[in-house]
């Protein structure tokens, strides 16, 4: 696109240039023909620099006469005048947009990088013109015309002291290019936003309250600024804090993943998670995390601090408190534990695979398993993980994903009461998909150790869920077939064999 401009503009200026060169190359044989005519008609012989003589036996001409050939002289250098004035100003131009095409390709403050090609296009074409007309007209004396453009440069810089400040200065900071449309700048007591518009005048800010900015560039060339470039990765700091109690290590590897999946952070660095401070009501940390788009700065932020809250939750992580605040609070009625395991027990009875088991077996197990709460878009297992777990949805929606290309492609949505992982507690296999809460959920996560007691209790039950896992995993099989190379079903023995294999059963056969 570029190159065919250039080209058009080439071709217009040579076009442009060879005519108006053709015309003043000629102009002095049209000037010798009107001189050879005037001294045949009139017997006036004119100099080249406008000078009229009788020629020797001529009677002296009219008053009419005299002042009609006059006006042609003068329309002749008048012609002239214009003819030098479109070469320069053609040359001037063309070669004005190569400067520019090739000075200012990558700056983005075109208003300003033009108001520079127009100041000096402007100067240089007074400067010929003088040039050209002093040319034409050598007796014309511009002292005096010289004198009355001082004074009244004088006097319209007065009136245009600010204009001509925002001028000056938007060309320092042309030159300087401290920033471009697009960029995050902050200047401390005014204001910080979007930059919307460069131009001469000054600087139009949309702030993050959607306002208009608008700076003066006088005033701006006085304000110190920070600039946050759009094409670069900004760091933003969150501060919290937690509980001397809590383990500073487990603090910053569970803090450190949880920021690392929001968005709008950058994968290219690794958020980094320190201690800042050792305060009297707890220890102080920070985070710092790289934005890809630093004009959602603050949206970024409240995720952050949002993921902050749930890993706190789920790790039983406890935030500090003032130790000179005295809380009165309102706690609400205990639920009894027993209610508790009820709830949990309810929910296991619900899930096919434990079928199998007893009443008794069912409370077993709820009260092993713990509950655990993940925020919209958090991943609760991913695809390849080891794991020896399981979860049974308690309330929310997630959905399970396998990749496909660049992206995650969901192959299924589960609800309250329906399961997964069930393979990776029962055999130890690796994760064979990636679940992602889509909403709040709450899950109850079951692990080996609360399911082996019961195994080794009762064996039978190993050949029971066996064949029920069995026919759950042909069923994700087949769902996922088109995306994905699996290994071959595995018979009702297998499945059993390493399920026994991997809670260290005996291959004893079942009581009968």
């Amino acid at each position: 696109m570029a190159a065919t401009e250039l080209r058009k503009k080439l071709v217009y200026f040579l076009i442009f240039a060879s005519v108006v060169a053709l015309i003043l190359i000629t102009f002095p044989f049209i000037e010798e023909l009107i001189r050879a005519y005037l001294t045949e008609k009139f017997g006036l012989i004119i100099a080249a620099n406008g000078g009229v003589t009788v020629a020797e036996g001529a009677s002296a001409p009219s008053m009419m006469t005299e002042t009609t050939i006059g006006l042609i002289v003068n329309v002749l250098h008048i012609v002239k005048i214009l003819l030098w004035m479109a070469l320069v100003v053609s040359i001037v131009r063309f070669v004005g947009f190569l400067v520019v095409k090739t000075a200012y390709r990558n700056a983005e403050q075109g208003e300003v990088s033009s108001l520079i090609k127009t100041v000096l296009s402007i100067i240089i074409y007074i400067v010929a013109f003088f040039m050209i007309f002093q040319s034409q007209f050598p007796g014309v004396q511009l002292t005096a015309l010289f004198t009355g453009s001082t004074i009244l440069g004088i006097v319209v810089g007065l009136a245009l002291q600010d204009t001509l400040g925002n001028l000056f200065a938007g060309l320092a900071l042309s030159a300087d290019q401290p920033f471009v449309v697009g960029d995050v700048i902050l200047i401390p007591g005014r204001g910080e936003g979007v930059i919307e518009h460069v131009s001469w005048r000054g600087v139009k800010i949309r702030t993050f309250q959607n306002k208009l900015l608008v700076i003066s560039n006088s005033v701006l060339g006085k304000e110190i600024f920070e600039v946050a470039p759009k094409n670069n990765l900004n760091a933003k700091i969150v501060f919290f804090n937690s509980l001397y109690s809590n383990s500073p290590t487990k603090t910053i590897q569970a803090i450190r993943e949880a920021v690392r999946q929001v968005e709008n952070v950058s994968p290219k660095i690794r958020p980094v998670v320190r201690i800042r401070n050792l305060a009297a009501d707890g220890i102080d940390w920070e985070v710092k995390y790289w934005l890809e788009d630093y004009r959602q700065q603050h949206d970024t932020d409240a995720l952050v601090r949002q993921r902050i809250w749930y890993v706190f939750q789920r790790e039983k992580i406890q935030f500090a408190y003032p130790t000179r605040t005295v809380y009165i609070e309102t706690k609400p009625d205990e639920v009894p534990p027993e209610d508790v395991i009820n709830n949990i027990a309810e929910h296991l009875s619900r899930v096919s695979i434990f079928a199998p088991l007893s009443d008794e077996e069912i409370e077993r197990l709820a009260s092993a398993s713990t509950t655990r709460i993940y925020a919209p878009g958090e991943n609760i297992v991913s695809m390849g993980q080891a794991g020896n777990s399981m979860f049974v949805i308690i309330s929310g929606t997630v959905k399970v994903q396998i990749p496909e290309l660049s992206y995650q492609k969901t192959i299924g949505t589960l609800k309250e009461n329906d399961f997964f992982g069930e393979m990776s507690l029962l055999t130890g296999e690796p994760r064979s998909a990636t679940v992602v809460a889509f909403e709040e959920s709450e899950v109850l996560r079951i692990d080996k150790s609360g399911l082996g007691p019961i195994f080794e209790g009762n064996p039978a039950l190993v050949e029971s869920i066996s064949e029920l896992v069995e026919e759950r995993r042909a069923l994700l099989a087949a769902q996922i077939e088109a995306h994905a190379e699996e290994e071959e079903s595995r018979t009702k023995k297998g499945v059993m064999k390493s399920i026994k294999s991997f809670f260290g059963l005996s291959s004893r056969k079942p009581r009968e």
